[in-house]
């Protein structure tokens, strides 16, 4: 029987209804109770770390949220956190990067109705979430809707339907039907020594969505404001406008001044490349970094997380070059994290 920590965060999971709309509880009895008959399988222990709507995780949460699974790592098989869905994949990607080296299932998981509710997926998400540690697929995972996707490659998709989340440019590391489990992903493999915990992170890091027209001014505010890192949602495969508003003098300005400039694409599938265009190319000449296949979650975590073990723009460039935890498919190659 495996030995299993449920680290409760709140989350729509944990939600009632109030006069003033659903807020999570800390011990819901609906959720008490679904823990209890799965006691029948699992030597379960619930632990309250936070009670949040997931809109309230910011980064200071995901250091308590890693903290607390760390410590957990040595008395558990395994631990199973419970989170609201609308920024899961923000605090999956970012616990992927600051838990190095796991060696243990992490699995977060929720529902998209309160599980006090009758038609709450809350039951199946957490049993997917439960079978996962019982596999022993090892990482930060993210289940939900009979699925298991790596928790820095899945995305919410979906607001209101119960396949809330896609694994983006990455296969499943498993699936469930009637006639069992089906693993799909190769599993990892952790290095010698263990898992570290590194939760350092910087939180003067800003997303920017490019639209036609932009103002490049916008960047030079941004500098000023102290910001450093800026994510870039670029276009297509690649590419920004340079003619009458040239986004790209400000980007250089930004990397001449220290500041780490990532680039992905607003497209949700496939590899941005910007070597393609000329438009690309003139911004990898400023020093921006490409994020290649990651997800924005994942580009945003991962440049907060560099950004706190390191000030140096050629050691961020590095980190951004690795795959840490499955985050990046790196010259072709098959994840090998």
């Amino acid at each position: 029987m495996k030995k299993v920590l449920i680290l409760a965060t709140g989350g729509t999971i944990a939600c009632l209804t109030g006069e003033a709309g659903m807020a999570p509880q800390s011990a819901p009895p609906a959720l008490l109770g679904t823990l209890d008959a799965f006691s029948k399988y699992y030597d379960l222990t619930y632990q309250v770390v936070l009670n949040l709507d997931s809109s309230n995780i910011q980064p200071e949460e995901w250091q308590t949220i890693a903290r607390a699974v760390y410590a957990a790592l040595p008395d558990y098989d395994g631990v199973v956190i419970t989170h609201g869905t609308d920024t899961m994949a923000y605090t999956a990607s970012m616990l992927a990067f600051m838990l190095q080296n796991l060696d243990k299932p992490v699995v977060f998981t929720g529902s998209q109705i309160p599980i006090e509710a009758p038609l709450s997926d809350a039951q199946s998400n957490l049993a997917t979430a439960l079978a996962a540690i019982d596999h022993d697929v090892v990482g930060v995972t993210i289940a939900f809707n009979h699925k298991l996707m790596r928790g820095c490659r899945a995305v919410k998709v979906r607001t209101m339907g119960f396949d809330a989340f896609e694994s983006v440019n990455s296969s499943n590391r498993g699936e469930f039907f009637a006639d069992g489990v089906r693993l799909l992903a190769d599993r990892v493999e952790p290095g010698p020594g263990g898992c570290v915990l590194k939760d350092a992170l910087s939180t003067d890091v800003f997303l920017l969505k490019l639209i036609p027209g932009t103002n490049p001014a916008i960047l030079d505010r941004l500098g000023e404001m102290g910001y450093r890192g800026i994510v870039l949602e670029t276009f297509g495969a690649g590419g920004l406008h340079y003619l009458r508003r040239d986004l790209s003098a400000p980007i250089r300005r930004l990397v001449d001044s220290g500041v780490a400039v990532v680039l992905c694409s607003q497209c949700l599938y496939e590899q941005s490349d910007f070597s393609l265009y000329e438009v690309g190319r003139r911004v990898l000449a400023t020093g921006a970094i490409p994020s290649l296949d990651m997800t924005t979650e994942a580009a945003v975590t991962k440049l907060m997380w560099a950004l706190g073990q390191t000030d140096r723009l050629d050691e961020i460039r590095h980190i951004f070059a690795t795959n840490l935890a499955g985050e990046i498919t790196i010259a072709g190659t098959e994840e090998n994290a």
